[in-house]
């Protein structure tokens, strides 16, 4: 019998795992891709928003030779943390079923089946894209993950959406010369984009670098071309890709499973207690962007460090008490 499994092998699903090695508790994560798996998959360019400092979990320090590190920098950092300190981690193994059976827990992967005493579910929020529901949305030429430019030179591309992750795309795309139309269901570009990026978007808007509609949304994806429903009318673009960056959301399976209560309010946020971050399922505690439910961006690495050490001080009560 496991004392504790992490499911998720993200930096917060990493932090849990340094608290048990502590501890000495018998653990284990079971993360369904690559280490830090969602990291690995943002742009490669990708610069942080938060400092280095704020990135580092369990006071390991964080070196890094910019003011605020980029994606490379972070994927070498924790993945030196769970190394050095060799982390129990399966990878590649997905979570299928999740079950409470009286005074344990039984998970079912792909790979095997485990009984625990304790689950962590800090399963982050990226693989479950928020789609736009039109029609074409499934050809070839959509997606809704960037990695780099590069693929998108000299093409008619079609940003959608307005937060940091789509304007950087349109920005990067723009500049290895790609013709860029920025598709925004709002007034404006995100509040919550990078500051030093703000000025960049807005200046290459107003000069007609990147060519925005506000207010808009895409009703149609033909393999040629995009119609996007605009305050003036319906707009048909020459198109090659749709890069479609509107969001991710958490893979609430797990939860529903296992009988977390979840908001009904359409956010879906879990019930669960502040000071322990244990759920309404006795024994089964959450760490890290799924504490939001639906608001990813409420949770992030650097105020959800603390997650770990909050269920790691209420464990080791549950723990002695045994």
């Amino acid at each position: 019998m496991i004392d504790v499994i992490i499911i998720g092998g993200g930096p917060i699903g990493i932090a849990c795992a340094l608290e048990c090695e502590k501890s000495n508790w018998n653990y284990l994560i079971i993360e369904k891709g690559a280490l830090t798996n969602s990291l690995f998959n943002y742009p490669k360019n990708m610069t942080f928003f938060s400092t280095s400092e704020k990135l580092e979990i369990d006071n390991i320090p964080f070196i890094s030779k910019n003011p605020k590190p980029n994606r490379d920098e972070a994927l070498e950092y924790y993945r030196r943390v769970a190394t050095s300190n060799t982390i129990k981690i399966n990878l590649y193994e997905t979570v299928n079923q999740l079950q409470k059976n009286n005074d344990h827990f039984s998970i079912t992967t792909n790979k095997s089946t485990y009984q625990c005493k304790k689950v962590i579910l800090a399963t982050g929020f990226y693989d479950i894209p928020n789609l736009l529901g039109v029609a074409g949305e499934d050809l070839p030429k959509v997606t809704h993950y960037y990695k780099e430019a590069h693929p998108y030179s000299m093409q008619d591309v079609v940003v959608v959406g307005a937060s940091n992750s789509s304007v950087d795309a349109a920005l990067e795309i723009w500049r290895k010369g790609g013709k860029v139309t920025m598709v925004v269901r709002g007034e404006t570009i995100g509040d919550r984009v990078k500051y030093w990026v703000r000025p960049d978007i807005i200046n290459r808007i107003k000069e007609g670098s990147i060519e925005t509609y506000f207010n808009a949304e895409i009703i149609e994806i033909k393999p040629l071309e995009v119609i996007i429903k605009t305050p003036d009318g319906l707009k048909h673009l020459p198109n090659d890709f749709v890069v479609a960056l509107t969001g991710y959301k958490p893979n609430f399976d797990l939860l529903e499973q296992v009988g977390v209560s979840l908001s009904n309010d359409g956010i879906k946020r879990p019930v669960y207690n502040k000071d322990t971050m244990e759920s309404n399922v006795n024994g089964l505690y959450l760490a890290g962007v799924i504490c939001g439910g639906m608001e990813t961006h409420k949770w992030f690495i650097e105020n959800s460090r603390i997650h770990a050490k909050l269920i790691a001080n209420h464990l080791k009560q549950v723990f002695s008490n045994k």
